[in-house]
């Protein structure tokens, strides 16, 4: 299927056919820089790491552990983040990745439990190096020279202490490019708010809703009720994705959503939610879903041990479009 790719983007008008929505660079609210001139950014940071001690950082209840003194918690991740990667991805969305890529910093560790991931030897376990905050820092800066449209923190959640630790030095080494928060969207409430003009472009991959269905194969029951507060949040603070005149995210908010067999009920639901966000809101439907990780490793998961049908991807993306959505970047 040949892939669409994003324009500046304007909103059909049932009378006219028109109505641009697209803001300037200019009219972009005040972001990390601002922030880092006030000493906002530094408040930011201390208030983060307290979120540490015990660990408060993402809906997980991981009473009494202390990752300031290194404690694990079901993150598996102490007091510093541990980076996988740091590259120029070529194969993000088109809106992300332009010509020179998106600058992806791979976290190992995440608070789910996904019986279908596919990262899983890098997400159920403390994989890659401890990075502290002027090495992180030092990535994030590598990537902008790289000339990489922007800064891309894939599975950021449990390490947003961390990366506003890192910010500071990273701003004062001339970090200008947007911030990409690409995320599970099992966030937690004050981890957000700290994110608040910090964070340009969010991406949550929204998966499920249905508490059961959760349970069985994200190990988490809230997570419909958790991801769909925090996606609401996210876009409370940036909005609708606004694209610039070559196509790339600038702001704003993209959502991800990879349709699963047999759970197309779960895809119209996740689908009726974004559109009661805004019709405007810019979507991914994904159809690469394969089995993986436990779903391949034992005899628990039948039901999702195949690839999903072309007609269930169909039939997500059919009920994106009866809600309403339009911007659908399909996949």
């Amino acid at each position: 299927m040949t892939r669409h790719r994003p324009r500046a983007a304007t909103r059909p008008d049932a009378a006219t056919g028109g109505g641009a929505f697209v803001r300037s660079r200019e009219a972009t609210p005040p972001g990390v820089g601002d922030l880092h001139a006030s000493g906002e950014l530094t408040r930011r940071a201390e208030a983060a790491l307290d979120l540490l001690t015990p660990c408060r950082v993402c809906p997980r209840p991981c009473r009494g552990v202390d990752r300031l003194a290194d404690g694990v918690g079901a993150c598996r991740i102490g007091r510093y983040a541990r980076v996988v990667s740091a590259f120029a991805h070529p194969g993000e969305e088109d809106v992300l990745r332009g010509h020179r890529g998106s600058g992806t910093i791979f976290f190992s560790g995440c608070n789910l439990r996904c019986v279908f991931c596919q990262n899983a030897d890098i997400s159920q376990r403390a994989a890659g190096w401890e990075a502290g905050p002027t090495e992180l820092a030092g990535l994030m800066l590598d990537l902008q020279a790289q000339g990489c449209h922007n800064l891309n923190l894939v599975t950021p959640e449990h390490v947003v202490p961390q990366v506003l630790e890192a910010l500071p030095h990273a701003v004062e080494g001339g970090l200008a490019i947007p911030i990409v928060y690409n995320t599970s969207a099992y966030d937690g409430p004050e981890s957000l708010a700290l994110l608040d003009g910090v964070v340009d472009v969010y991406m949550p991959d929204l998966k499920l809703r249905s508490p059961a269905i959760c349970r069985r194969l994200l190990g988490v029951a809230d997570y419909g009720e958790v991801a769909t507060a925090a996606v609401a949040e996210m876009h409370r603070q940036v909005g609708d994705l606004v694209v610039d005149e070559d196509g790339l995210a600038r702001r704003g908010l993209l959502v991800r959503h990879l349709v699963m067999p047999g759970l197309v009920e779960e895809s119209r639901a996740v689908m009726a939610f974004l559109a009661g966000l805004s019709t405007d809101t810019y979507v991914n439907v994904m159809g690469q879903y394969r089995p993986a990780w436990k779903v391949v490793s034992t005899d628990r998961y039948p039901d999702i041990d195949r690839p999903v049908a072309a007609d269930e991807v169909a039939e997500a993306r059919r009920a994106a479009r009866e809600t309403g959505l339009w911007r659908l970047d399909a996949r």
